[in-house]
């Protein structure tokens, strides 16, 4: 496809498609095994261990990592997947700073987030991701609106992040 540069209106530069979503995960080799098993993503590549002490530092001082990625002495490993025809999915595992948080944000806290699944049955791939370590809450059916007749489900994967079924 060739790439559009033509800027839109009031010089707005053209954002042509989405080329990937990137989580953290506590353990990238674990959620590598359930994102590719579970649910059937397939490898594209993986890079690292690149570490910020490995890499050469900038003009201003800073290093690679806090000039690129925006955290000073980083250490990470990633990996990206094909999770589906229209979606490029990148695991990332950071080794370093020692003061990284480790807590997911809920769906109500900035930065809150959650990946929806376009399922068949929303009861069978919850019990399907159910027996591989995923969390299900309770079935939403709607009975009115523009979404009537339709069921959501929000299910937790097993390193706490927020997926959503959605028939």
């Amino acid at each position: 496809m060739a790439e559009n540069h033509t800027a839109g209106e009031g010089g707005r530069p053209t954002f042509n498609v989405v080329d990937h979503v990137s989580w953290t995960v506590p353990d990238l080799d674990a959620a590598l095994a359930f994102y590719r098993d579970v649910l059937g993503a397939t490898e594209l590549y993986r890079m690292g261990p690149l570490d910020a002490a490995d890499l050469p530092v900038g003009d201003d001082g800073r290093d690679w990592m806090a000039s690129h990625v925006g955290v000073s002495g980083a250490r990470l490993t990633l990996v990206m997947l094909k999770l589906s025809d229209n979606l490029n999915f990148q695991l990332v595992q950071y080794d370093k700073p020692s003061d990284r948080r480790q807590d997911v944000p809920r769906n109500c806290d900035r930065g809150g987030h959650h990946l929806a699944f376009k399922v068949d049955d929303v009861e069978a791939a919850a019990a399907w991701l159910a027996q591989h370590g995923c969390t299900p809450l309770e079935v939403i059916e709607i009975a009115e609106g523009p979404l009537a007749g339709k069921k959501n489900l929000y299910i937790q994967d097993p390193f706490g992040h927020q997926l959503e079924l959605v028939d």
